[in-house]
């Protein structure tokens, strides 16, 4: 199989100046700082980056904004020149970047089919040939006459799209902007690129939406300041950058609006959410074990005590609250410090953010020593079995055919 896109060792930078004066008295202060005042700074976007993606591959890009994704487009296209290293690229790409881009606002849309046409090195009898497919596709025959400096952010993506795939590309890009359209059109969007996956059509996408990289693409490439962190199966690749992002995103006692209240005998001190390895971790699969440690401190002797945990998820909905009296685990009395833990040896709950709150009481649930209402937080990942809902039943499916 033949290479479509190769980067070697590519690096691309851009120079940011400060801004002028906004007022006369910083204009006559600068004059004595001028050298300060015109000193420019390079942002180094992509930094020593390397990669090939064969023909007919389907790759996305993923990865937090700011981090070159968008400017490798840019630099497949040749929109863009690199400052270091060397760019490959075999057969015609057709681009759908950020909305706009591309056309001329003071032409049609007819007069931008032709416009973005030849700019892609199509002649006017093959642009006039493919000319009612883009329209059709596009669903816009009645604006194809009206200036497209008019035209809605979902009417851009509707036409950028139709001329892109309509006009043979080797390599498609698209960069994001799938998500400004209705859900029909994008349906139609998504079908459309599954037919160029079947022609052999090489496909980079870039999208924040994960499930649009699973569903479209089979490898995907995690960019992060300037430079690629994983690359590989998308599935896997996604799960890492999940993970990452959540880890990053999140602290224990990370939920401002939760609420503490109790009289005091006993103080829940620290809660620390463990992995299968007893390592800390506000991130989980479905499956996985999980361990609530609790750290408390009893000032006197307690008789008797009761721990519990809520569990809510973030839409409010009340998962589950266990505690020590009912499930019969009884603790005859505390005193000083100690450590109270509840383990789930396989996590049923789906993807999502959930609230933990904590609470230790007297034998009879009446008097509360000290409660923590959803002040924790931890975090499910996409299972890749089940998708909706809250839980896996974790049952299992059989079929007996009847004679």
């Amino acid at each position: 199989m033949s290479t479509a896109v190769k980067f070697d060792r590519v690096s691309k930078k851009f120079t940011s100046h400060r801004k002028r004066a906004d007022s006369f008295q910083e204009a006559f202060v600068n004059i004595f700082r001028r050298n300060d005042r015109l000193k420019a700074e390079d942002m180094w976007v992509l930094d020593d980056v390397s990669f090939e993606i064969e023909a007919g591959e389907s790759v996305a890009l993923v990865g937090p904004n700011g981090t070159g994704k968008s400017t490798t487009l840019k630099l497949i296209t040749s929109i863009l020149y690199p400052n270091a290293g060397q760019i490959d690229i075999v057969g015609r790409v057709g681009a759908l970047l950020e909305l706009g881009a591309g056309f001329h606002p003071d032409l049609t849309g007819r007069e931008n089919i032709f416009l973005n046409g030849s700019v892609l090195g199509l002649s006017r009898a093959e642009i006039t040939q493919k000319l009612d497919d883009i329209i059709a596709f596009s669903e816009l025959e009645a604006f194809l006459d009206m200036p497209v400096k008019h035209y809605s952010s979902g009417m851009f993506m509707r036409l950028g799209f139709s001329i892109a795939v309509y006009t043979n590309p080797d390599i498609l890009l698209v960069d994001e902007v799938l998500a400004v359209g209705d859900a029909h059109f994008q349906r139609k969007c998504l079908d459309r690129i599954d037919r160029l996956k079947e022609q052999g059509v090489t496909i980079v996408l870039v999208s924040h939406n994960l499930g649009d990289a699973r569903r479209i693409c089979k490898r995907a490439i995690w960019m992060e300041g300037g430079r690629i962190i994983a690359d590989g199966p998308t599935e896997s690749v996604a799960r890492q950058y999940l993970r990452h992002s959540y880890e990053q995103g999140s602290a224990v006692a990370a939920n401002t609006e939760g609420s503490r209240w109790g009289t005091g005998e006993v103080r829940i001190e620290q809660l620390r959410f463990l992995n299968a390895q007893e390592k800390e971790s506000e991130v989980f699969d479905t499956g996985d074990t999980l361990t609530i440690e609790i750290h408390y401190y009893a000032s006197q002797k307690i008789e008797q005590p009761v721990f519990g945990i809520g569990i809510h998820r973030s839409d409010g909905t009340h998962i589950t609250g266990p505690n020590t009296k009912f499930a019969g685990y009884d603790i005859s009395a505390i005193e000083g410090r100690g450590v109270v833990r509840y383990t789930v040896s396989s996590l049923s709950l789906l993807e999502g953010t959930y609230h933990l709150s904590l609470a230790v009481t007297d034998r009879h649930m009446v008097e509360m020593f000290d409660y923590h209402g959803r002040m924790y937080s931890f975090r499910v990942l996409p299972s890749q079995e089940e998708q909706h809902g809250v839980v896996s039943l974790g049952g299992q499916w059989l079929l007996t055919e009847e004679k």
